[in-house]
């Protein structure tokens, strides 16, 4: 009888026990890297998304007009608050705005910035990006074709996330080399000319 109560109740031992937690280190040694890549991805449908809803203004806007516009409240381009991305239809936009009318005032000037209320800090590359991925343009017609782009930061560090759109017939070279789309994007069609993630 008294063999029955000191008799080994079944348990873990140690070496089980470290061998769970080595197993599960190493799933998320291959799960976590792949999560943030995912997360990534769906942060920068946000671009893709919006670069499309530009595309799509501005043409819009050209079979009334016959031309293309750089002021956003024009075509009637207002993304939703809290957009993580600046977008950009000229040159030198500034990069994180308060997302309100009065801070939505560059709209005009052909620069809506990211929603300052929920991303403070902006990719302090972000112009520089701007200038060597996908500078903004707007050619005059007869042959008329805008450049826009997307600036963003989707993980948190010092680079920026670079979109960009055209509707030039021969589209339009990236200068950065780091992206999804390496050499160039065609018209209608969002390209990534640095990829925030891959590139670092």
């Amino acid at each position: 009888m008294m063999n029955r109560l000191f008799r080994k109740k079944g348990g873990f031992t140690l070496i089980e026990l470290m061998i769970v937690v080595a197993i599960i280190g190493i799933l998320a040694a291959i799960a976590i890297p792949n999560f943030i890549r995912f997360q990534a991805k769906s942060k920068q449908s946000e671009a893709k998304t919006n670069l499309k809803a530009i595309f799509t203004a501005q043409k819009s806007y050209f079979g009334e007009k016959d031309k293309y516009s750089s002021d956003f409240t024009v075509i009637g381009f207002d993304p939703e608050p809290a957009n993580r991305y600046s977008y950009g239809l000229a040159a030198g936009c500034s990069s994180a705005v308060d997302a309100t009318p009065t801070g939505r005032v560059a709209a005009k000037t052909g620069c809506i910035g990211q929603d300052k209320a929920k991303f403070t800090t902006a990719p302090p590359a972000a112009n520089a990006l701007s200038a060597l991925g996908v500078q903004p343009s707007l050619a005059a017609c007869p042959s008329c074709f805008f450049s826009a782009n997307a600036i963003g930061n989707v993980d948190n560090d010092a680079a920026g996330d670079v979109w960009g759109i055209t509707a030039s017939p021969t589209g339009e070279t990236l200068a950065l080399n780091c992206g999804i789309d390496t050499t160039k994007i065609a018209a209608g069609e969002p390209g990534n000319a640095y990829n925030d993630v891959s590139c670092e």
